[in-house]
C-alpha cells in the first residue's frame, strides 16, 4: 500500500468519529432544556407555528455555538443576578461571570439574526 492510500484510509476511518463528536456536541442539550427554552420563547414572541419554528431554530443555533455546560453556567449567573443581597454581588461583578453571560448573549444575538 502506498503512503497516499494509507493516508486516505485513515482519513475515511476518522471521519465517522469526527462526525459523531460534532453530533454529540450539538446534541448535548437535554430535550427538556430545549423545550423549556422554546416554551419561554413562544410566551414572549407569540403562539404561532411560525414562532415555534423560529424558537426551535434559536435554541438549535445557541446549542451549536455554546456547549451545554457553558449555557447552564451563564443561565445560573443570570438567575443569581436577579436575586438580591450581598452574597449575590459576586455574580454581578466577577469577570468570569460577565464573560459567561456575554458569550450567551452573543449566541442569542446570532440565533435571533439567523432565526427571526
Amino acid at each position: 500500500m502506498t503512503l497516499r492510500a494509507i493516508t486516505l484510509t485513515l482519513c475515511l476511518l476518522a471521519a465517522p468519529a469526527a462526525a459523531q463528536d460534532v453530533a454529540e456536541r450539538y446534541n448535548d442539550y437535554p430535550t427538556e432544556v430545549r423545550a423549556d427554552y422554546v416554551f419561554a420563547c413562544m410566551a414572549t414572541n407569540g403562539q404561532s407555528r411560525q414562532v415555534l419554528a423560529q424558537c426551535s431554530c434559536s435554541i438549535d443555533r445557541i446549542a451549536s455555538i455554546l456547549p451545554y455546560e457553558d449555557y447552564v453556567q451563564a443561565e445560573t449567573v443570570l438567575s443569581m443576578r436577579q436575586t438580591g443581597g450581598e452574597r449575590m454581588a459576586v455574580f454581578r461583578s466577577a469577570a468570569s461571570a460577565n464573560t459567561m453571560v456575554a458569550d450567551l448573549r452573543r449566541a442569542q444575538a446570532e440565533a435571533e439574526i439567523v432565526c427571526f
